[in-house]
């Protein structure tokens, strides 16, 4: 697909140096739901913003709301301070209290010599409930643990995994994605004679929004013409679904960056998720958190002032760029990764069908094919 920029060697938000990533997904039963029983399509993410050798230093953070029909607990902190001390947890609605308490007993339990006493845990969701047995409380402290301790640098899964398991995007199966952008600062007209500073953006999204006429790809149409197909052919593959679906968006970069300049970034995701085809619609849970892995020395022991570095507000131009290109571009990866899902009483979700995309992408300059 011909999106803009310059991604990574993986595409991911792990090529932001330290970043790890942890799935756990629970996909188990068929046929109709029995509240406690099943079937179960479900699961947690796990971000460590510096690693598993890095737990317990904090990063700074800026987060931003699109449209608030949704829960990211920590939210008052980051604002309050602009940072945050712990790994940040995705999951759906119903299990964010059981994220919140395991993801404290294993900080204090794994990780004794870091852990700190007084710990407020980043747990976000998105709603699950047409797929899975949300209601049955199947993600337990055990499945929390287990995503927190996979967590690896490196090439990620995207798609029905972790906590994007049972989520639906443009009515398409949806869920875990992720992409990244190089980015340079500093350069270019204004700043003569600057060598310019490279670094990392890096995105992951839970995606779970959007009517599918909405979705664009790379600028094009491509879902109102699938839903036009649909139409001809006499009726829409899967489950038709009101927009009330949310996202998350978790943006990382290693550039110096300050808290109100990461607010800045979170405030971009917005624009990478309306690129896509996305409105922000009223039953949408539409939350952004962005953070910085620089500036580690801010968090070391002591009380005396210390210096920062951060990257002027006015060359911030090319790496809003970056946060949007991958946003866009972490959306249909999650689309792309995966397959059509069948959940509770037989609601399927078709996965986004690849060669009508590729047909109509070849002939988006003269037209459908």
């Amino acid at each position: 697909m011909p999106f803009a920029g310059v991604p990574g060697t993986y595409n991911a938000i792990t090529d932001v140096d330290g970043v790890a990533v942890g799935y756990r997904t629970i996909i188990r039963g068929d046929g109709p739901l029995v509240v406690g029983q099943g079937p179960v399509r479900t699961g947690v993410t796990a971000i460590h913003p510096r690693g598993l050798s890095g737990i317990g230093v904090p990063v700074m953070a800026g987060v931003h709301s699109l449209n608030g029909n949704g829960e990211m607990t920590g939210w008052a902190w980051i604002e309050e301070c602009g940072r945050t001390e712990m790994p940040l947890l995705l999951t759906n609605t119903h299990a964010v209290g059981v994220a919140h308490d395991a993801v404290i007993r294993w900080m204090q339990q794994q990780r004794p010599t870091t852990a700190p006493l007084w710990c407020l845990p980043v747990v976000a969701e998105t709603f699950d409930g047409k797929l899975n047995d949300i209601n049955g409380f199947h993600v337990t402290t055990a499945d929390v643990t287990a995503a927190l301790e996979a967590a690896t640098a490196g090439p990620l899964d995207e798609g029905s995994v972790g906590g994007g398991t049972g989520m639906v995007c443009y009515e398409f199966k949806g869920g875990s994605g992720t992409a990244s952008r190089r980015v340079v600062v500093g350069e270019g007209p204004g700043f003569e004679g600057h060598r310019g500073h490279e670094g990392t953006v890096g995105v992951f999204v839970q995606a779970n929004f959007g009517r599918r006429p909405l979705l664009t790809v790379a600028g094009a149409p491509i879902g109102r013409w699938l839903a036009e197909q649909e139409e001809r052919a006499g009726g829409k593959d899967g489950i038709e679904l009101p927009e009330q679906g949310s996202i998350i968006v978790v943006v990382a970069t290693d550039l110096p960056l300050l808290p109100h300049q990461l607010k800045r970034l979170a405030r971009r995701a917005g624009l990478g998720v309306g690129r896509s085809g996305g409105i922000g619609g009223h039953g949408s849970g539409d939350l952004f958190l962005a953070f910085s892995t620089g500036n580690a020395v801010f968090f070391g022991p002591g009380g005396g002032p210390r210096a920062l570095l951060a990257v002027p507000d006015d060359a911030l131009s090319p790496v809003f760029t970056a946060v949007v290109q991958a946003t866009d571009e972490a959306i249909l990866n999650a689309l792309v990764a995966n397959e059509a899902m069948v959940g509770c009483d037989g609601h399927r979700v078709p996965a986004l069908p690849h060669d009508v995309v590729e047909r109509w992408m070849r002939h988006m300059t003269r037209g459908p094919g």
